[in-house]
């Protein structure tokens, strides 16, 4: 016993040493932290904590027990830094270095956080606050990229509490699901950044995903799908699953152990097409469609008559047994009303109840779905289209459409939770770099999440209390599997927490620049998929194509989005490490060279995967997808598919606009070239365009049976340089490749841009281009 004593003695020293030695090298220990607290002081001094040091609760106190075991298990897995538990009595004559304590008033969120050179304390009145206060120890004991058994912390006070009570994410889980476990890593990760609440989006026309035991072929039915075809014999794959009100109970009690709240959604009268596939006579037209296969808006609604009411006040009743939350959240959204306007017994139903129209009858079905929430207690919560038709006293807003809804809900003394697209919704992506995973094009960097104001500016100062805070969501259409999740919500959580968490005063861009590597390294030690666009290095050429193959030279310059740590490359074939050439002005090499380059933080961590970018002779007459700009820069709906919608596997992404498949390849060097080969995807055309979407898409014919790649110089109505008919589906994968040859006008210039447009036969699939390459003569 003795022996080992004084062996953890000699550790402890060597580990004091050790961390005095990295003080010395680095300067100051400081913390860094996300979200800011409210208010922090950082005094003179410090005070190390080592692996063994006790942490201790009060005696019985079972919410700041598990608390304080959770700060401990993120302490170890992030920095290998090993606390222990106090034994439940304690020991009278020493007091734990670090302590949980009961104290002040009120149930709030708030907490204290002080470290001095005798301990640190985390104490708080409320659950809430013992919770977060965890979380800020955590972050506080890793604020460096370090695997120690050591750490030097700065003597502070941290007085803290939340700008916001509504600090959410919603997940998408009815187009494409995660496993509970996944959504258990989320939950982790959202107590991490004090984000408190869940929105859970179970239905909607692609699938119904919560069991209803009263209504089983909600599942049976609902919740499964064929999936879409671009007429390969291995596409149509089946796709679907639930959770059972088991699985959901168990979400529930974790999440509340961390302080998150799971809000579900049932939305409806629109977004319906699953639950009539289970159920006809839950629709209007009394027919059993498929479970969709289509993205977009789908023409299914809810019934409007008592006996679907009655049927939707039962689901609510065992959707409000499984989720004790106050908030219900019924959609709202997107309900296009043509199956309302067409059937008499609906027309017949806006008679019987003294309503004006369709809108008036969306307002009646949402009102009486609140009523029956406020009897038991609950509050309903929809999509700002709830206030089509007027507003039901009962409800609460969240505002996607803008800040229009929110401004407006709010002046009617209604509670908002701002949510609004493009801004709030991480299904857009990060960069326009081309491997960004699938989603919308509308790129919504790091940037735009930190620089949002969740209180708009149009909500009178005397309404501002009914903000409950702010939403980001995650829409699944495009997204499937937990590493594309990850990957879409950090970091740009990150930047969520600090604008629903901190003052406002407290947000600097520049600071949380700073502190956003140590809390990169908190997700990569946990094993989050996080993305690295902010960091991920981009290539852009300096001179045109034909002159660098013309004198062998390339010029090449070097960037990042957030122009933020220190980009390193090599061009040895070797790749960068801290010890590479910093860049600093564009790089001078020969054609045939490869660049290889990432991102650094200056403690040398890197922030980056490796990028390369082809120098060669190939590689520069190449450009694959995300290297040719959509025709339409500003119309249409812009999208980056999934070759395989479905399928969690590595598939390639496409830019596609869907109102028109014609892409740019500007500054082509066609003068030197004799053919293209383009490789092309294949992929299925499941959008449900509305029809005002419908009449501008543009139509051509295709003078091929299968489809036809042309490709035009100048612009998209000038003249044809070259051709190629697709192959038959049938007899090929769904990423053919069609070669062209190139015939140029007399006079043509060397370089030239031009407009590459794919036509599609007549209902058939979509043709994004991968790549083009274009054959020297």
């Amino acid at each position: 016993m003795i022996r080992r004593i004084l062996l953890r003695t000699a550790i402890a020293v060597a580990l004091v040493q050790a961390s005095d030695c990295a003080i010395a090298a680095s300067g100051k220990p400081s913390v860094k932290l996300v979200p800011m607290p409210a208010a922090m002081t950082v005094t003179a001094g410090q005070f190390r904590v080592a692996s063994g040091m006790e942490v201790s609760v009060p005696t019985g106190d079972t919410v700041a027990d598990r608390a304080a075991r959770r700060a401990i298990a993120i302490v170890a897995q992030v920095r290998h830094l090993r606390l222990t538990m106090q034994p439940a009595q304690g020991d009278a004559g020493r007091p734990a270095a670090i302590r949980f304590e009961r104290s002040g008033t009120g149930d709030g969120e708030a907490y204290r956080l002080s470290i001095k050179r005798d301990g640190i304390v985390v104490s708080a009145a409320s659950d809430a606050g013992l919770r977060n206060g965890a979380m800020t120890l955590a972050q506080v004991l890793t604020s460096d990229a370090r695997e120690t058994d050591m750490v030097a912390v700065p003597l502070l006070n941290i007085a803290d509490r939340p700008r916001f009570g509504w600090r959410g994410v919603m997940l998408d889980v009815a187009r494409h699901m995660l496993s509970i476990a996944e959504i258990e890593r989320i939950v982790d990760q959202m107590a991490q950044h004090k984000l408190n609440v869940l929105q859970l989006h179970l239905t909607d026309d692609q699938g119904w995903r919560i069991e209803i035991k009263r209504y089983p072929e909600l599942t049976r039915i609902g919740a499964w799908r064929t999936g879409p075809s671009a007429g390969s014999a291995t596409d149509a794959q089946r796709y679907g699953g639930f959770y059972t009100q088991a699985d959901l109970r168990g979400l529930v009690a974790y999440a509340a152990d961390r302080g998150v709240t799971i809000v579900p959604e049932i939305d409806l009268p629109g977004h319906g097409q699953a639950a009539v596939a289970a159920y006809p006579a839950l629709g209007v037209l009394g027919d059993r469609p498929p479970v969709s296969i289509n993205w977009g808006v789908n023409p299914y609604l809810f019934d409007a008559s008592d006996r679907t009411i009655d049927v939707v006040k039962a689901v609510l009743d065992e959707v409000m047994a499984i989720f004790p939350s106050t908030y219900i959240h019924v959609g709202g959204d997107e309900a296009i009303k043509q199956q309302w306007q067409a059937s008499p017994v609906i027309q017949a139903r806006i008679r019987e109840l003294g309503l004006k129209d369709e809108d008036a009858l969306q307002s009646w079905f949402i009102d009486t779905l609140g009523r029956y929430l406020a009897e038991h207690q609950r509050r309903l919560i929809g999509w700002d289209e709830i206030l089509e038709g007027g507003l039901p006293p009962s409800a609460s807003v969240m505002s996607w459409r803008g800040e229009a809804g929110a401004v407006a809900a709010a002046a009617q003394g209604h509670d908002v939770v701002l949510s609004p697209s493009p801004t709030m919704y991480l299904n857009n992506l990060e960069s326009a770099s081309g491997d960004e995973p699938p989603g919308r094009l509308e790129v919504q960097p790091l940037s735009a999440i930190y620089r949002y104001d969740p209180m708009p500016a149009g909500i009178a100062a005397d309404r501002a209390q009914h903000v409950l805070g702010v939403q980001a969501n995650l829409w699944s259409e495009h997204i499937v599997g937990p590493a594309r999740t990850e990957a879409a919500l950090f970091p740009r959580l990150s930047a969520l927490a600090e604008i629903g968490w901190s003052p406002k005063a407290a947000r600097d861009w520049p600071g949380f620049l700073d502190r956003l590597p140590a809390q990169r390294w908190r997700y990569a030690q946990q094993g989050i998929a996080a993305a690295d666009s902010a960091y991920a290095v981009t290539f852009a050429l300096a001179d045109p194509v034909a002159t660098m193959l013309q004198t062998g030279k390339a010029r090449v310059a070097l960037a990042n989005q957030v122009d933020a740590g220190v980009i390193r490359y090599s061009v040895d074939g070797r790749a960068p490490t801290v010890r590479s050439p910093t860049y600093s002005k564009p790089l001078a090499l020969r054609v045939g060279a490869t660049v290889q380059a990432r991102t650094f933080a200056v403690d040398g961590q890197p922030l980056s995967a490796i990028r390369s970018f082809d120098l060669s002779e190939a590689g520069l007459l190449t450009r694959d997808n995300s290297r040719l700009p959509l025709c339409l820069q500003t119309a249409g709906i812009r999208l980056r598919l999934a070759g395989m919608p479905d399928q969690e596997a590595a598939s390639p992404a496409y830019n596609v606009n869907l109102f028109d498949t014609c892409w740019r390849y500007d500054a082509a060097p066609v003068g030197v070239a004799k053919a293209m080969t383009v490789r092309l995807g294949r992929l299925p055309p499941i959008f449900a365009l509305r029809a005002d979407q419908q009449v501008r898409v543009v139509k051509r014919l295709s003078p091929a049976r299968f489809g036809t790649l042309i490709a035009r110089m100048g612009t998209c109505e000038g003249p044809v340089v070259a051709s190629a008919a697709m192959p038959d589906p049938a007899a090929s994968d769904n990423r053919p490749s069609v070669t062209a040859a190139i015939l140029l006008p007399p006079g043509a210039p060397v370089t030239a841009d031009l407009c590459l447009i794919t036509i599609p036969p007549e209902g058939g699939p979509i043709y994004a281009l991968e790549s083009v390459r274009l054959i020297r003569r």
